[in-house]
C-alpha cells in the first residue's frame, strides 16, 4: 500500500486514491499541476474523495454495457457504505432544471424495511406479470427479439422474488408532486432527477455494482413514503434499484432496434 502523504488531511488518509493510483500502481505527483487539480476536487466535490479502483472501460464501453442487471447480483457480498456515497456525489454533477437541484436519494440497508419495500414490490410484479406491457407478453414476432423478452421477463422474475437481498436500495427522489401538470412541467421535473438516476447506475457500473432500474414499487408509492418516512405530499418518488456488486464483469452490448427505424430527420 503505498503511504499517505504527510500533509494529508484525515479524509485524504482514508482515501488514498489521492495519493495512490490503484489501477497504475504509482504514487501521484505533488507539483503544481496535481495541487491544482486536488484544489478543484476538493472544491467541487467537497473534501470527497473516490477511494474504489474503476473498472478499465472506455466511455463507449461504459455507455454500452451498463446493463439491467438482476440474476448476476452478487446479494452475499458486502458493499462499501461509501462506495454508494461515491456514485451518489457523482450523480449529482448531472443537470436539473434551473439548477434547482431538488434530488434526493434514499438509501435503504436496514432489512426490515428492504423487506418492506420488496413485499410492495412483489405486490406490483403479481399485477404486472398479467399486463400487456410485460416484458414476457410483448410478441413482436422476430425469434431472436421474442426470445430476449422472454429472458427478460425470467430474469425479472428472479430480482422479484430476491430483491430483500441486495445489500442496498436505492430511491431516487425529486422535490414536488406533479400530477395533472402540464407536459413541460413534467418533463422538466422528471429531467431534474432521471439524467442523476442514470449516472447514479453508470459510476455503480465502473465501481463494479449492478443496478436494475424498476418502477413496479410505484404503484403503492404512498405506501413505501409511509414505510421509509418521505413526505408523500412534497416529494416525489422515481424509481427503485437493487445495488449490489456483480458475478463477473464482462457486460456486454444488448440487441437494439436499428437507427433508421428511430432517428428522424428533419420530420417525423
Amino acid at each position: 500500500m503505498a503511504p499517505s502523504a504527510a500533509a494529508a488531511t484525515p479524509v485524504e488518509k482514508r482515501f488514498r486514491f489521492l495519493h495512490y493510483c490503484p489501477i497504475r500502481g504509482r504514487k501521484r505527483g505533488s507539483g503544481w499541476g496535481y495541487r491544482r487539480r486536488m484544489g478543484e476536487v476538493r472544491r467541487r466535490l467537497g473534501l470527497f474523495f473516490v477511494m474504489s479502483t474503476l473498472l478499465p472501460l472506455s466511455p463507449d464501453e461504459l455507455l454500452a454495457t451498463t446493463r439491467a442487471v438482476r440474476k448476476r447480483l452478487d446479494f452475499d457480498r458486502l458493499v462499501p457504505s461509501e462506495l454508494i456515497d461515491e456514485c451518489i456525489h457523482l450523480a449529482t454533477q448531472a443537470p436539473s432544471g434551473s439548477n434547482s437541484q431538488g434530488w434526493h436519494f434514499v438509501v435503504i440497508d436496514d432489512p426490515a424495511k428492504k423487506m418492506a419495500i420488496a413485499d410492495l414490490y412483489r405486490q406490483g410484479f403479481a399485477m404486472y406479470r398479467t399486463m400487456p406491457m410485460a416484458a414476457g407478453n410483448i410478441v413482436t414476432g422476430e425469434a431472436s427479439r421474442d426470445a430476449q423478452q422472454q429472458r427478460v421477463m425470467g430474469s425479472a422474475e428472479y430480482l422479484a422474488e430476491h430483491f430483500h437481498r441486495a445489500p442496498y436500495l436505492v430511491i431516487p427522489c425529486i422535490e414536488g408532486r406533479f400530477e395533472g401538470a402540464p407536459n413541460a412541467a413534467t418533463s422538466a421535473m422528471l429531467g431534474s432527477i432521471l439524467p442523476a438516476t442514470w449516472s447514479f447506475m453508470l459510476a455503480a457500473r465502473a465501481r463494479g455494482l449492478g443496478t436494475s432500474w424498476t418502477t413496479i414499487h410505484l404503484m403503492f408509492e404512498r405506501e413505501a413514503a409511509d414505510i421509509l418516512g418521505i413526505p408523500f405530499d412534497e416529494i416525489t418518488q422515481t424509481c427503485l434499484t437493487p445495488v449490489a456488486y456483480t458475478l463477473g464483469t464482462d457486460f456486454k452490448a444488448a440487441a437494439r432496434m436499428p437507427l433508421d427505424t428511430i432517428v428522424h430527420h428533419n420530420t417525423w
